[in-house]
């Protein structure tokens, strides 16, 4: 049994005054609840006396961001005189007798960024400097320099400035996000609404959130983030960026306490590739993947629903040059474990291009592993697309099955699967049940369906069983409803 000290000293002291000795323990019962008291309190108060010293470090480091962009007007206000109206002529001569109202105007907008080096290199948003003519980046201490974009990456809204300066610059670096936690305590600095430099704090209200990107690994907070604050660091307590500031989420265009930034493992490397190649140099497997539903795992006799199915494998792509199939079941990745298709393509997107990986896949239950060679993922992924994507009609509709190249083309995000609806023929039963362009079939006859042969043999299936409709589980907008179709 451990004894403090002080209650040592307590039981030795005056051993023929039993009334001290009393005291004394007493005494040392006090103190030891004292400090017991203040360590858990220490431990308890997880959030500093104040922030100003962490402001006092980072915002050097913070700029505010304005561009400006020239937009030419039009001679003839479009969609209010029709061409080849009488009219025309009438406006077009107001325009000749007033140049100054077809002289090219100039818009701004406003936003955040931050010093990543001493030389001068920024990251901002891409939505915040996309088209400007001119870049401005203004230090809290007032300076101002000119900014030129280094490289930008659209897929998670990144841009890299380049500052010409002739003095080092205060700087920050990004964090290893991973680190950290629901509940920490978070800062952030910008500009919001054009106000100037702005400081907040919040907890980190989720991880991993995902928008509507391949790459996204968004971190939630609800620290004050509104128009201005977008490209603007997110700070951890020990001044480091965990993330890029980006998006809220917002009835009214103001910060309601949901807001998202860019977690900076996700960040990190992509600017470190935009300052030393211009671009971004993307890891690529050469497959088309899809979740592991439990549908899935039970038929495949699964143990759980993890894991990325393939469901296509592009020709020439490093995953059929190193022996991966369709209905391969990918769960390690380089020694990681997928826990999803979502973090796959993260997995992939983080790998060096050229580098060699272990890839580990069940294939008819049986574990198999690949070195599979990674190529440079291509800037339209559609492209490498081993076979053409055909609609096909049935029960009115005009159908594709969704792929790869669909998924980024329509903007469907990883976890779409089904049917897409490219068309309706206004005279079927379809139109009249409100299906529309862009929704997705998912399933029929009560069963997933992925391919139009899937729903064929459901149809089939329902005639003969001597039913005259079919139910449709359809998805719009990520909202699923019930639709009863007739059968033809």
């Amino acid at each position: 049994m451990y004894y403090s000290p002080l209650l040592k000293l307590a039981s030795t002291t005056a051993p023929n005054s039993h009334m001290a000795a009393q005291k004394m323990l007493q005494l040392a019962f006090l103190v030891l609840c004292t400090l017991v008291f203040q360590s858990w309190a220490t431990v308890a108060r997880s959030a500093p006396d104040s922030f100003a010293d962490l402001v006092e470090r980072t915002s050097p480091a913070v700029v505010n961001i304005t561009t400006m962009t020239k937009v030419a007007k039009s001679v003839v206000p479009k969609g209010v005189v029709p061409k080849g109206s009488p009219f025309e002529d009438l406006f077009r001569d107001f325009n000749d007798q007033n140049p100054d109202s077809r002289r090219p105007r100039n818009t701004s907008a406003l936003g955040s960024g931050f010093v990543v080096s001493e030389n001068g290199f920024v990251v901002t948003n891409n939505h915040v400097i996309e088209d400007a003519d001119e870049i401005m980046v203004e230090f809290p201490n007032g300076a101002e320099h000119a900014a030129t974009v280094i490289g930008v990456d659209k897929n998670i809204d990144i841009a890299v400035l380049k500052l010409d300066v002739d003095e080092p610059l205060d700087f920050v670096n990004f964090a290893d996000s991973d680190n950290a936690r629901v509940g920490d305590w978070v800062m952030a600095i910008g500009n919001p609404l054009g106000q100037g430099f702005s400081v907040s704090a919040g907890i980190i209200s989720a991880r991993n959130r995902e928008l509507s990107g391949n790459y996204d690994d968004y971190i939630q907070t609800d620290a004050a983030i509104n128009r201005g604050n977008s490209g603007g660091p997110l700070f951890n307590m020990d001044g480091q960026v965990i993330g890029v500031n980006t998006a809220i989420l917002s009835p009214n265009g103001g910060s309601i306490g949901i807001g998202f930034s860019m977690s900076a493992n996700v960040v990190a490397p992509i600017v470190a590739q935009l300052r030393q190649f211009g671009e971004v140099r993307r890891g690529w497997l050469g497959v088309s993947i899809g979740p592991v539903t439990e549908e899935i795992a039970e038929t495949l006799d699964l143990v759980a629903p993890s894991g990325a199915i393939v469901s296509e494998v592009f020709e020439d792509g490093p995953a059929l040059k190193a022996g991966l199939e369709t209905r391969d079941i990918i769960i390690l990745f380089n020694g990681e474990i997928v826990e999803n298709a979502g973090e796959l393509v993260r997995m992939v997107g983080r790998a060096a291009v050229g580098e060699t990986v272990k890839v580990a896949v069940l294939r008819n239950g049986k574990r198999q592993t690949f070195d599979v060679v990674l190529g440079q993922r291509p800037v339209n992924a559609s492209q490498v697309s081993s076979k053409p994507v055909e609609p096909e009609g049935i029960l009115g509709l005009s159908l594709v099955e969704i792929d790869s190249a669909l998924r980024e083309e329509k903007s469907l995000g990883d976890a779409a699967i089904g049917l897409y609806v490219l068309g309706v023929d206004e005279a079927s039963d379809a139109f009249e049940k409100d299906l529309r362009p862009g929704d997705i079939i998912t399933d029929a006859g009560q069963t997933k369906i992925t391919t139009i042969e899937d729903l064929k043999l459901q149809v089939e299936s329902t005639k003969k069983g001597g039913r005259g409709s079919i139910l449709l589980l359809v998805r719009r907008d990520g909202q699923p409803r019930f639709v009863v179709l007739e059968l033809e």
